[in-house]
């Protein structure tokens, strides 16, 4: 799940209010200037590269820089697509997929309209950190029930075979999910499941054989409130030393 993210600023007018002068009018008190904040907006993608590289996240937010991209494919994508279709499918009939039926917690969240708006990043989960002045929104794939506690469920299109420890690569993301579940009002279950699709064999009329793996992994919502204030306390400082670990440092260095 990607998106863009973005560094804007929103000014709160709290405090104002309008007081009774001498002759009988009104007037308005002065914004207290010191409840105005720049809020720095950020998703799993942003808080991802800070992981990897505070710099190139830093000169990203803070200066509009960019590392090189190439072409964006677009089949995971597509893949994404048809899978929540599927499972909207078995939702619809209040069942489980068979693929994942009895392989993990709980059953699908039912409302599926509440859920099509935690899939559109701009309209759904979001989490406000008061002390930090950092906001967090995230697009979620789907979500378990399980004892009235929440779940959230990754889908992972692999081109190859697991190995172990890919859930290191998408942590960072699940916990973020939890978080913003549980400032919702949400309680989450403190797990979350990725869901590898990996293909296997082509068959005849264009179908795909895949192998389908539900992986769960423990969550802290705690460890993505830490992590998105470090990375508020990043872009609010000086520009990070580079990397020698950072490939796109070292290039920027040699054309520099």
């Amino acid at each position: 799940i990607g998106m863009q993210a973005s560094l804007f600023s929103s000014k709160k007018m709290i405090g104002e209010k309008i007081v009774s002068s001498s002759r009988g009018g009104s007037q308005r008190s002065r914004r207290d200037e010191s409840s105005v904040k720049n809020l720095i907006r950020l998703s799993p993608s942003t808080v991802s590269l800070f992981l990897e590289c505070p710099r190139c996240f830093w000169r990203v937010l803070n200066q509009g820089i960019y590392r090189p991209r190439g072409i964006f494919p677009s089949l995971p994508g597509g893949m994404d697509l048809v899978i929540k279709a599927y499972f909207d499918g078995y939702r619809a009939r209040g069942e489980m997929p068979p693929e994942v039926k009895g392989k993990v917690r709980g059953a699908l969240f039912p409302d599926l309209e509440m859920l099509e708006r935690w899939r559109n990043w701009r309209l759904g989960l979001r989490f406000e950190d008061k002390e930090s002045g950092g906001v967090l929104s995230g697009a979620l794939d789907d979500c378990l029930v399980d004892g009235g506690k929440y779940i959230p469920l990754d889908y992972k299109t692999r081109g190859g075979d697991l190995r172990g420890g890919e859930e290191k690569y998408y942590q960072h993301q699940l916990d973020i999910y939890t978080l913003m579940l549980d400032e919702n009002g949400y309680t989450a279950a403190g797990v979350a499941y990725l869901l590898y699709f990996i293909p296997k064999q082509v068959a005849e009329g264009g179908q795909v054989r895949f192998d389908v793996i539900p992986h769960e992994v423990k969550t802290d919502a705690e460890r993505a409130r830490n992590m998105l204030r470090d990375a508020v306390a990043c872009l609010r400082g000086p520009m990070p030393q580079s990397s020698s670990k950072c490939e796109y440092c070292s290039w920027g260095e040699m054309i520099a």
